[in-house]
């Protein structure tokens, strides 16, 4: 083989790309649509470009990456999102005002941040419609996958999903919280594990992101809501212990309506925002605003 390798296409590397993704030649030709063999083809005119082999194809029934293809993969997909960079970059300046805004926020936001960004982005933008969507976990992140919301501003539970742009915008504290006449309340320190005896309220994912995880649950005996605001009512109520951001239950613990709890065990936390959009659709002006916003506010 000659030691000067080709200069592959980018369809090639695509195609490459989604045989990977897939983990089949059939797959990546019904994800393509195209035919299998026009896949097999374009892989081998790749490994013949750039004069390695990139597929196992002997000891396996399904094509595993041989030490170049595994080299290869890591440069493929840099630059496979070089280009999709540049065609965000220049989608965003063609395009020009937005007709309508279509946004996701996760509910742990505070109520403050919230009507502080949309009272500024009315009198900056009266002509563009909003469209908002308050959500818990997962679903910020799955609706802006989707394209049923343009922009949204999720917790940190998105990481490790790729096709999305994340710029941080401050966070919150999070506390466990219970009525002062709940067990856990009434004691003047509790020992670890003593939350496992009794119900936790926690927030219910209504997407598939986090599917199969529990985040900060600490009780086998949990009640899961899907409304921040139900779960607020109840342990208000006296009706199991939970984790709340503080600002939202702020006049509760100076009421007494609510008490911090002492668990060794459970601190609570730090709970950090992400403006998010998708790579393939970066803000237009009002959007780009609106993410300037949320990052010029403080945290709580």
């Amino acid at each position: 083989m000659s030691s000067e390798p080709g200069t592959p296409t980018l369809d090639q590397l695509r195609v490459f790309l989604t045989v990977v993704e897939v983990g089949s030649f059939a797959g990546a030709a019904r994800q393509l649509k195209r035919a299998t063999s026009v896949i097999s083809y374009t892989i081998a005119n790749l490994e013949a470009q750039l004069g390695v082999s990139l597929f196992d194809r002997e000891s396996t029934r399904k094509p595993r990456l041989t030490e170049a293809g595994r080299t290869v993969l890591a440069e493929a997909r840099t630059i496979s999102n070089g280009v999709d960079g540049l065609r965000a970059k220049v989608k965003g300046l063609l395009r020009g005002l937005e007709a309508e805004l279509r946004v996701a926020l996760d509910v742990m936001l505070p109520a403050s941040r919230v009507v502080d960004a949309l009272t500024s982005f009315r009198k900056e933008f009266p002509t563009v419609s909003l469209h908002l969507y308050m959500e818990a976990l997962g679903a910020v992140t799955q609706r802006v996958l989707d394209g049923a919301a343009t922009l949204g501003v999720s917790g940190p539970l998105d990481a490790g999903i790729g096709g999305i742009e994340r710029i941080s915008v401050g966070s919150v504290e999070m506390i466990p919280v219970a009525a002062p006449e709940h067990p856990l309340a009434r004691a003047k320190r509790n020992q670890p594990g003593a939350g496992r005896a009794h119900v936790q309220l926690v927030l219910t994912d209504r997407s598939t992101l986090t599917q199969g995880k529990d985040i900060a649950v600490l009780s086998p005996r949990t009640w899961r809501l899907a409304d921040l605001g139900s779960k607020h009512m109840l342990l208000r109520e006296g009706i199991g212990w939970g984790n709340m951001p503080i600002p939202m239950v702020r006049e509760d613990l100076e009421s007494g309506r609510l008490v911090h709890l002492d668990m060794p065990d459970f601190r609570g936390g730090s709970y950090g925002f992400h403006a998010i959009y998708r790579t393939d659709s970066p803000p237009g002006p009002a959007a780009s605003w609106l993410i300037s916003r949320f990052q010029g506010q403080r945290s709580e």
